[in-house]
């Protein structure tokens, strides 16, 4: 009987500790918001250009007052083939159209105004320019979004609900006849003076309520279940508080969605950071224009940013968690102006040359601790390339630290650090050393990780180093570190 009892003790025992390492090994479950489908597909795409085109382009201005005549559009090079070879050569993935901007001018031929490139000599009436560029998108393979801006300075009814209903329509028209959308973007400038059918007055708007955006997203939203909308509140992806290109240094993707109205104190703080343990998961977008204006002016032919301020924006950009939504204004020829072309090119090839070799994949991974001490989790997962595999530590392990070791000494310039974000954001602290005398030296000292993180090192010389995640809101999922 004595046998019996101790046999079964120790199956107990042994049942025991196989449950306890089962459920360390299971996957970690997904902590607070988390991003869609739709927003990590946006993570990926990193670069996106902005193409502001229309009738302010032939009037030498940024913001239309209504007025202007449709015969004054008439570029006379009109090649979207050449914007979107240039977009692809340089790196982008997508391309958002003003399809429509304050001046009411539609870049198509709208079935619900006179106001639109049907009226003017481009193509003899006959021309389709939102067509013209979803389907040079779909050639070079970018995917293809539109900007409709919500204020009309054209329109009689601007203020009144019939006005609402014009613009779903256009949004309609827009989302049935060109294909796959892949993001909508309208911002916040919205009623003040304006042509507005020969009125030529001011008119302010209730932003909040006006426009009953929850409708009409809804509405947009059940034609093309996954078009990602922008604005300064989301729903799906914010503004980031500047038109700079400078992400902020900490970039939480979730926020509370509430807090973000217009006009409020600290709004572009708020929209830089996020909030650490926000509701909703809304990144921000870093957009900028590649030259001073939105729209080309010649006087600017001169002052295209650099190849090199462009790699800064994408290390404040992209390098921050965010994408970059590049603004590339065709000339009054309907061309990527020659300086701007150049500046593309010379951008492309030094990100090519800075991420060309990825010292990494000839470094050894070792972790202070990994979930359940189980492969499947081991510190090695940040190294083999595939974005589904991390190193993780054990439910409530807030703390830990990678190493990487090297066989010969390394001159290291850039790292780059992703977190595991499907599952969440929870890096809210972590510095990075490098081995030095015998010691470890810390060389950096930064907040979120998000999708993704890029970190100057600036030459130095080393056999290893460590990243230590010091603070974070649930045990951290770090799915890939890379140097250069």
């Amino acid at each position: 009987m004595n046998r019996i009892i101790t046999t079964l003790l120790v199956l107990l025992l042994l049942g025991l500790t196989s449950c306890k390492n089962s459920n360390e090994e299971t996957p970690p479950e997904a902590f607070g918001a988390v991003p869609s489908q739709e927003q990590l597909a946006w993570y990926a795409m990193e670069m996106n250009a902005f193409i502001h085109f229309t009738i302010n382009t032939f009037t030498d201005k940024e913001w239309g007052y209504g007025d202007e005549s449709p015969e004054l559009f008439n570029p006379t090079e009109l090649d979207t083939d050449q914007w979107f070879s240039t977009l692809k050569d340089a790196g982008f993935k997508g391309a958002i159209l003003t399809a429509k901007h304050h001046d009411g001018f539609a870049l198509w031929p709208s079935n619900y105004t006179e106001h639109d490139i049907a009226a003017s000599p481009y193509k003899e009436g006959n021309g389709n320019l939102v067509k013209e560029v979803s389907e040079s998108a779909q050639k070079y393979g970018l995917q293809f979004g539109v900007y409709l801006s919500p204020w009309d300075r054209n329109r009689a009814d601007y203020g009144e609900s019939s006005y609402v209903d014009y613009y779903r329509k256009q949004v309609e028209e827009l989302f049935t006849g060109y294909g796959s959308v892949f993001e909508m973007w309208f911002d916040g400038a919205n009623g003040g003076d304006g042509y507005y059918g020969g009125a030529n007055e001011e008119r302010k708007i209730d932003r909040e309520n006006y426009y009953n955006w929850p409708q009409t997203i809804a509405m947009a939203k059940e034609i093309q279940p996954k078009v990602l909308f922008f604005s300064d509140a989301g729903p799906d992806l914010r503004w980031v508080g500047n038109e700079r290109g400078i992400g902020g240094e900490t970039h939480w993707n979730t926020i509370n969605v509430d807090t973000l109205y217009a006009g409020k104190s600290g709004i572009e703080d708020l929209l830089q950071s996020g909030a650490k343990g926000g509701k909703s998961w809304v990144p921000a977008e870093v957009n900028t224009s590649i030259r001073p204006g939105w729209f080309y002016h010649a006087s600017e032919d001169s002052l295209v940013r650099t190849p090199e301020n462009l790699f800064e924006l994408y290390l404040t950009s992209v390098g921050r968690g965010s994408t970059l939504l590049l603004n590339i204004p065709p000339d009054r020829r309907g061309l990527f102006h020659e300086n701007d072309v150049a500046a593309l090119k010379g951008f492309r090839s030094i990100l090519d040359s800075v991420f060309a070799v990825n010292l990494a994949k000839k470094a050894t991974a070792l972790a202070s601790t990994s979930r359940g001490k189980s492969d499947t989790y081991a510190a090695s997962n940040v190294l083999d390339a595939d974005k589904d595999t991390y190193w993780a530590t054990n439910d409530g392990v807030t703390t830990g630290s990678i190493e990487l070791t090297w066989d010969s000494l390394q001159t290291l310039n850039y790292l780059v650090l992703q977190e595991y974000i499907t599952l969440g954001q929870r890096v809210a602290a972590f510095t990075v050393s490098v081995w030095e005398n015998d010691s470890w030296k810390p060389v950096a000292n930064q907040t979120t990780i998000g999708y993704k993180r890029i970190l100057k090192l600036n030459g130095v010389a080393t056999t290893k180093l460590k990243i230590e995640i010091t603070e974070a809101l649930a045990c951290p999922l770090i799915s890939n570190v890379e140097v250069y």
